[in-house]
């Protein structure tokens, strides 16, 4: 049986952490901020905004919050973050994704100042990422690192196979594993006999969004599982992993839910911090 990885008590430790270091700041007079902007209706976007709003309230960390229509226009969204780019009480600037479709979401995203980019998902960022350089790094990916060295496995050396490959995760998690000197893989859609890969991992990263994907005759024995899927299926969630046979081979495995979510925020909050020192 794997021990169980419990995003949300390190997340807890992290934050406390966190707090302490804004208080700090608070107490220089240094302001650490959040913009968040949330364009339209969609119900799943306004809860993520409510939980990173509470989120930062826990830590003292001032949030703005901007919700704007659906049928806005990118000239006027741009002159919003335009705005926050500028303003000194806003270290962080984050555009909930993902926008109406008339919306230029790349065009949007590639207005924020990089040094306010808390996604890190700006191509500056990643840029830096991949040269090896300090930046703000990407939150899901960041938080997985985290939960990885919570573990106490060192990464350097080990075979990291990350399955998926979009922008937000799959990509810039390489990169990270990468930057702690793991040997990496990249799985996804036309990767041929994925099983043969899979299970030669030392550390799996799944990230696909497909319930249950990842099944226990995949996983080496004694491999670290890390779980980003959220799938919801007749009101109830899984991960991309099937627990279950997961549990049975792997020696440590996150949660579906309580794993990776809790990090994704807790890393969006200390992006919001580091990017205070970027700023000044």
């Amino acid at each position: 049986m794997a021990k169980i990885i419990d995003g949300k008590l390190i997340s807890q430790n992290f934050r406390s952490d966190l707090k302490k270091k804004v208080e700090a700041l608070n107490k220089k007079s240094v302001n650490v901020g959040l913009s968040v902007v949330l364009v339209g209706e969609d119900d799943a976007s306004k809860i993520y905004v409510k939980n990173k709003i509470r989120a930062c309230e826990e830590v003292g960390i001032k949030s703005y919050a901007y919700y704007l229509p659906q049928n806005i226009s990118n000239e006027e969204i741009i002159s919003l973050i335009e705005e926050q780019n500028s303003d000194k009480n806003v270290s962080g600037i984050l555009v909930q994704l993902p926008l109406p479709k008339h919306l230029n979401e790349q065009l949007i995203l590639s207005k924020i100042d990089a040094k306010k980019d808390v996604d890190g998902l700006s191509a500056e960022n990643i840029g830096n990422l991949t040269l090896g350089k300090d930046a703000l790094f990407a939150c899901t990916p960041s938080g997985i690192i985290e939960l990885i060295k919570s573990t106490g496995i060192e990464i350097a050396g080990k075979h990291a196979v990350v399955v998926g490959r979009s922008n937000i995760v799959g990509k810039p998690m390489a990169l990270l594993l990468l930057k702690e000197n793991a040997t990496v893989t990249i799985c996804h859609s036309k990767t041929q006999d994925l099983k043969h890969i899979t299970e030669q991992a030392d550390i799996l990263v799944a990230a696909v969004g497909k319930a249950n994907f990842i099944t226990g005759d995949m996983i080496k024995k004694g491999a670290v599982v890390i779980d980003v899927g959220m799938n919801r299926i007749n009101g109830k969630l899984y991960g991309d992993v099937e627990f279950g046979s997961a549990n049975a081979v792997a020696s440590f495995i996150t949660p579906v839910p309580g794993g990776v979510g809790p990090m994704t925020i807790t890393m969006l909050l200390h992006n919001t911090l580091k990017a205070v020192s970027k700023d000044r």
